[in-house]
């Protein structure tokens, strides 16, 4: 089987998997990030019981040595355009056909899921000659992921005001009704930006569901504007990248950071490059939005496509620029990827803690900072069940000097057993 073909949700291997979603699985001597050593217990779906390591031998079901791993709430990613990933290869335009789309979105899902994501946010095209052909190829790919990851599509077309948009209005409700999780857009590509917004927020009020939408944030009067509008919605907003803060006098953006914390509006970050719909690269001033009291996210954006060739889609990278080059702490840069992005997708709240999602990550560590740096190898837990695992091994060649032992080999011990 292929890295890029999804496994059936019934077809895993008992030894890692611990059976259905309903199955018990003990994940053993896994390291929390502030230190301590557990067993985990998962049922159901749920974290069931967390103890000392050594605590839950007694417990049934599958067992899994995760021994030297950092185990963490498993992240999230919250801007992915999973109908223009794996493109950049191409001569020419990229294939619009529905089994295409269904390929690559599929594809770009299974690419994050290694890194760790269980659940994506994507935006998609809508309008133009394809009308919702896009959409329906990643509610397609969506139906394949499940039991493996969860994919939620944003509904983006490029035009909603005047007569030229009026079709793409009517085609935004029609993407709700079919299964589109958010609405969103691209507001500065309109003649009427402000009217765009409008659009928008009109009909995520008639429809109760989420705003996502694609804002550079380099005109704090049109920033301030939105904030206003927003600030009475009752639904989850969220702009990105927003890059054009950056951009801003400080005392502007921070004025602008402001609006957009009274309003409860999120920001989502891109630290990995750029993606369609963006002109300008750069990287929103996350401290400075935090500072202000913003919630922040991190995501993606493009994977692999036009606007960002060797874009990774994996979040741990996210996180270690957020902490290498935006300043952050290492655990508010994992949060960002994960506690955040999870509540700007509007998804349960995960701790390593009893009764929460178990939706974690494992990876070969002794703490978060190393973590960030290396992230070779790791074990990816959705709905209770181990769905993906990467491993890594570096090796050294013997030294010519000398006849002695050989240099160290980089990977599992010996001795610990586990995976």
């Amino acid at each position: 089987m292929s890295d890029s073909e999804p496994r059936r949700p019934d077809d895993h291997a008992a030894d890692t998997t611990g059976g259905p979603e309903t199955s018990a699985l003990t994940l053993c001597g896994a390291r929390l990030a502030d230190g301590r050593v557990v067993d985990v217990r998962v049922c159901g779906g749920r974290i069931e019981a967390v103890g000392t390591a050594g605590s839950l031998t007694a417990a049934p079901g599958a067992r899994l040595d995760l021994r030297g791993h950092l185990l963490l709430p498993a992240p999230a990613e919250p801007h992915a355009h999973s109908d223009t990933a794996l493109t950049a290869d191409g001569s020419g335009p990229a294939s619009e056909r529905p089994e295409d789309v269904r390929r690559r979105a599929t594809e770009a899902a299974l690419l994050q899921l290694g890194h760790g994501a269980t659940a994506l946010r994507s935006h998609v095209r809508i309008g133009g000659p394809q009308g919702l052909a896009a959409l329906e190829a990643v509610l397609q790919a969506r139906r394949s992921l499940r039991g493996l990851a969860d994919l939620t599509p944003v509904a983006v077309p490029r035009l909603l005001t005047g007569v030229a948009g009026a079709g793409n209005l009517a085609m935004l409700r029609d993407a709700v009704k079919m299964g589109a999780g958010a609405v969103g857009g691209s507001p500065d590509l309109d003649p009427d930006p402000a009217g765009y917004v409008e659009a928008v927020l009109e009909v995520a009020a008639e429809h109760g569901c989420p705003v996502d939408l694609h804002l550079d944030g380099d005109d704090p009067a049109r920033l301030a504007r939105f904030a206003a509008l927003a600030g009475g919605l009752r639904q989850e907003v969220t702009i990105g990248p927003c890059a054009g803060l950056a951009r801003l006098p400080a005392d502007v953006a921070a004025r602008a950071a402001g609006q957009l914390a009274a309003a409860g509006v999120s920001v989502t970050c891109l630290p990995q490059g750029g993606c369609c719909g963006t002109e300008h690269r750069g990287a929103a001033p996350v401290r400075l939005l935090r500072e202000a009291g913003v919630r922040v996210a991190a995501g993606s954006g493009a994977l692999r496509d036009p606007a960002n060739p060797v874009g990774r889609g994996d979040p741990l990278e996210a996180a270690f620029l957020l902490a290498s080059q935006g300043g952050l702490r290492p655990e508010h840069a994992y949060a960002a990827v994960s506690a955040e992005a999870r509540h700007v997708m509007g998804l349960p709240e995960v701790r390593v803690e009893a009764g929460f999602p178990a939706e974690l990550l494992a990876v070969r560590g002794e703490g978060l900072a190393g973590a960030l740096s290396l992230a070779y190898s790791r074990i990816v837990v959705h709905r209770g069940r181990v769905v993906a695992r990467t491993s890594a091994v570096r090796e050294y060649c013997d030294s010519e000097a000398g006849g002695g032992p050989g240099l160290p080999r980089q990977g599992r011990p010996e001795s610990t057993g586990g995976p």
